[in-house]
């Protein structure tokens, strides 16, 4: 029979058309049991909650409880993004997506000149503890699950070690606080290069220092937050995005084993972050290939004695680099999409992009479409119904193994060279990086990769819509620093900031120094200088 169709399809296919996925995967027109012949179920496939959590990482997924609705928010001064979360959780959302402007990511202080142009936009500026004091004022952190997308561990220290010392002053323990902190070494060093960058090796271990320190005084908190989701959006593909953020997790899991931790102690506690792009199919095969392959590794490489280190959990936004300025209404069907993928790949948090991001901070009334697209996934679509209802699916098997192999050959390359922070040491990371980039503007270019309204199906003019304004901040940031410098213990702060110094020399772990930095109202900025006097700054001579 299969023979019989193929030759019918090869008469009355007009089109002569070969297919592949985003990632270069040839895409067959058809997929029967006979593309599955590899896949042992039992091996392969497993049930929900159990090894190769293929089919996803709890046993009643979503029957048990549904994905947090963690959205993205973050702009102005602490008290704006506030306004934001309150509004955010008043209508349905789950947890807090704190977003931070680049000087605070960067670890400067809003009064840097470098800082200048960026206080406030693109998120909320924090300079010491008192912002972190307004930008929680009557959140019940103890009771909200938070993420911090901190992705610079130069700036993640100092923000983490803020909230932490806020939760404390507040009487609430440690242990009681649920959230993420982003803190990826790969964000400061060759994703979104910046001013004064520390060597790869020092950002590594500041990112580390942070897990160590959670696994053994904050155990409700995921301390790493691998951000795969950033790598991605630099225009790599599928197949990269998930072998370079499980490369970066293998590194976390030995040099935390070598401070002397045992594996199932922190690994639990690790989790990674993706993207949601267009190609349907091949997102959620993706997902499902990298549960598999971590669990595989901590079982084989690390010999994990428990279940639950094996379990790869990830949360995923939706990719805000196919959004589009022109015709931007389109892109709320375009994140709805992305988000239909996440879940049916299994996702534990989930972030839809509001669809006016291409052009400026979400309005409110984006933020709130972004929400509902989430509400009504869960609560009218019934793809909940079933866990994992595409397992078996002869396609979506199939493409999930290839996706496997690709990824595991990926990631052997990058092991062969070292390992992950040596692939940015010596830059190669950087030009996988610019040299995707450069293909897929071409491919957009020539109109091999169709983007709707912006090289198809485009309009003569634009329906104008309501753009957001970030409001003034660098000025109320600076009196508020002028303000807390006067009144401030200097002696406090300048002992702070030599035990900083200090600790750095000498190798400790320094989020006990940094949250006690944090106490005496040392600020963002002072830290980080402190830091990068001690390092050194990093100039890759390959750039």
């Amino acid at each position: 029979m299969l023979k019989e169709w193929e030759k019918e399809y090869s008469q009355l296919n007009k089109m002569k058309h070969s297919y592949k996925s985003n990632s270069g995967i040839e895409i067959k027109p058809l997929y029967t049991p006979s593309d599955t012949n590899e896949v042992e179920y039992d091996n392969d496939l497993g049930f929900p909650g159990k090894p190769p959590f293929v089919r996803g990482v709890y046993p009643t997924m979503y029957h048990g409880r549904t994905w947090t609705m963690r959205q993205l928010a973050g702009f102005g001064p602490p008290e704006e993004t506030n306004k934001r979360y309150k509004f955010l959780l008043k209508e349905g959302a789950t947890g807090i997506n704190g977003v931070f402007d680049y000087p605070t990511l960067r670890g400067y202080d809003s009064t840097d000149p470098i800082a200048r142009a960026d206080v406030g936009r693109g998120g909320v500026a924090i300079d010491s503890l008192e912002d972190m004091e307004r930008l929680f004022d009557g959140i019940p952190v103890d009771k909200i699950s938070v993420s911090l997308v901190t992705c610079q561990p130069i700036g993640n220290i100092s923000i983490q070690a803020m909230y932490f010392a806020m939760a404390e002053e507040r009487g609430v323990d440690l242990n009681a606080l649920a959230g993420t902190s982003q803190n990826d070494f790969l964000m400061e060093t060759a994703i979104s290069l910046g001013f004064e960058e520390l060597p790869p090796p020092a950002a590594f271990r500041l990112s580390c220092d942070a897990i160590e320190f959670c696994t053994k005084h904050a155990t409700r908190w995921n301390p790493i937050n691998i951000d795969a989701y950033a790598y991605r959006e630099t225009r790599l593909s599928a197949i990269q995005e998930v072998a370079i953020g499980l490369s970066h997790a293998m590194a976390c899991v030995e040099e935390i084993k070598r401070r002397g931790l045992d594996v199932d102690d922190f690994a639990p506690r690790l989790s990674l972050f993706f993207s949601a792009h267009s190609d349907f199919f091949e997102e959620i095969a993706k997902y499902r290939a990298a549960r598999k392959i971590w669990s595989g590794i901590m079982e084989e490489r690390f010999q994990a004695k428990e279940e639950r280190s094996c379990r790869l959990r990830f949360n995923v936004q939706t990719a805000g680099s196919t959004l589009t300025a022109q015709q931007p209404l389109n892109n709320i069907t375009r994140s709805a999409y992305q988000a239909l993928a996440a879940v049916l790949g299994g996702v534990q948090s989930l972030h839809v992009n509001g669809y006016d991001e291409a052009i400026c901070s979400p309005t409110e009334e984006a933020a709130l479409i972004a929400l509902r697209s989430q509400q009504i996934l869960l609560h009218e679509t019934n793809v909940t119904n079933t866990i994992d209802p595409l397992g078996g699916s002869y396609f979506v098997e199939s493409l999930t193994l290839e996706m496997e192999k690709k990824i595991k050959a990926y990631m052997k390359m990058i092991e062969d060279m070292g390992g992950i922070v040596k692939a940015v040491e010596t830059g190669w990371l950087h030009s996988e990086i610019s040299d995707c980039a450069y293909k897929y503007q071409k491919a957009v270019e020539k109109g091999e990769i169709k983007v709707v309204g912006l090289n198809c199906f485009t309009v003569d003019k634009e329906i104008p819509r309501e753009i957001f304004t970030d409001p003034e901040t660098r000025s109320l940031q600076k009196k508020r620093l002028e303000k807390l410098k006067k009144e401030r213990d200097g002696e406090k702060v300048k002992n702070a900031l030599d035990d900083i110094k200090k600790a750095a020399e000498k190798g400790e772990n320094l989020m006990p120094y940094t949250i006690k930095s944090a106490k005496a109202k040392v600020t963002i900025g002072e830290v980080s200088k402190a830091l990068r006097e001690v390092f050194g700054i990093w100039s890759p001579s390959f750039i």
